[in-house]
């Protein structure tokens, strides 16, 4: 199995290396041009092009972007001033820490909101879930950092609107980023609950006089987490990318504002290291997840049907 996830994980790569050394090609403007300034000359337009590789042709570029890829070789910043990739893992620990808490804030309330509905389906805290969890999810990121910069930095004072430094300063960013998350949690933890909840061996635990508490926590609760182990697995890569919007929300610097700023400046190195390095981040958490899947669910370790 992870010999074939690996596998896929390599196609993941490749195709997300080709699709973004279209996508910024594909984009309008002249990088050489962006760089230098509407006062270069048409000799110095011409040289960087050069040193860019820019005056190959397209297929000539994708190669050597491949053969530089494999290496390891990401190539130089014009706009930065050295190396690429070294950029992006300096601006990488940023979001990793707002990615993190993020995720813990998700996991944990959803989870919570999730139990608390599918335990009674159809009750008042299951509708009260319900609704919390579709406005969640309907919200825009930016819309929901915006108003809470509103409410705890300015109406408040409780927290501050930007920056980092601090751990106050993660709050907000953190708090925003899992919003749309813990709703996806929410329900899928709802929905797996209250179907396992309908299965013989749950009935069969509670003709041996265990209580609901005992049902729901020792038999039911581990059989409903695969779907969700897999769900989160994928959305915490989801975050990172996500994270753009609400980095720049905040001011957070981390990859989001980074890959912002190298796709004004056309810095085509930047935004493709941070790209390849979201993708290889997404490609790991999955192979985790799956690896995590197969410790809860023994038909996997085992190959039954």
């Amino acid at each position: 199995m992870i010999a074939h996830r690996l596998l896929i994980g390599v196609f993941v790569m490749w195709g997300a290396a080709s699709l973004i050394f279209l996508v910024v090609r594909a984009a309008p403007g002249d990088p050489a041009t962006v760089l230098l300034g509407p006062d270069a000359d048409r000799s110095q337009i011409a040289s960087l092009r050069a040193s860019l590789g820019l005056d190959r042709p397209l297929a000539a570029q994708y190669l050597g972007y491949l053969g530089d890829v494999c290496r390891l070789d990401f190539g130089e910043s014009h706009w930065l001033g050295g190396p690429a990739m070294g950029a992006v893992l300096d601006r990488l620990p940023a979001t990793v820490d707002l990615t993190v808490t993020a995720t813990v804030i998700a996991v944990t309330v959803g989870l919570t909101l999730g139990v608390l509905a599918g335990g009674r389906p159809g009750g008042p805290l299951d509708r009260m879930v319900s609704a919390c969890t579709i406005a969640l999810q309907s919200f825009p990121t930016f819309w929901t950092g915006i108003m809470l910069v509103l409410v705890f930095a300015l109406s408040l004072g409780l927290l501050p609107s930007s920056g980092t430094g601090t751990p106050q300063h993660l709050v907000l960013p953190a708090v925003t980023l899992s919003f749309p998350f813990i709703a996806i949690i929410a329900r899928l933890t709802r929905t797996s609950l209250t179907e396992t909840m309908r299965g013989g061996y749950v009935m069969t635990a509670r003709a041996k006089g265990l209580t609901e508490r005992q049902v729901l926590i020792g038999h039911a609760l581990r059989n409903s987490l695969i779907p969700v182990v897999t769900v989160v697995g994928v959305q915490v890569g989801a975050l990172v990318g996500g994270a753009v919007i609400v980095e720049n929300v905040f001011a957070w610097p981390g990859l989001g504002s980074l890959v912002v700023g190298a796709v004004a400046n056309r810095d085509y190195t930047v935004v493709q290291g941070a790209t390849l390095l979201i993708a290889g981040i997404v490609v790991v958490l999955n192979l985790m997840a799956d690896l995590l899947i197969a410790q809860l669910d023994p038909r996997i370790r085992t190959g039954a049907p």
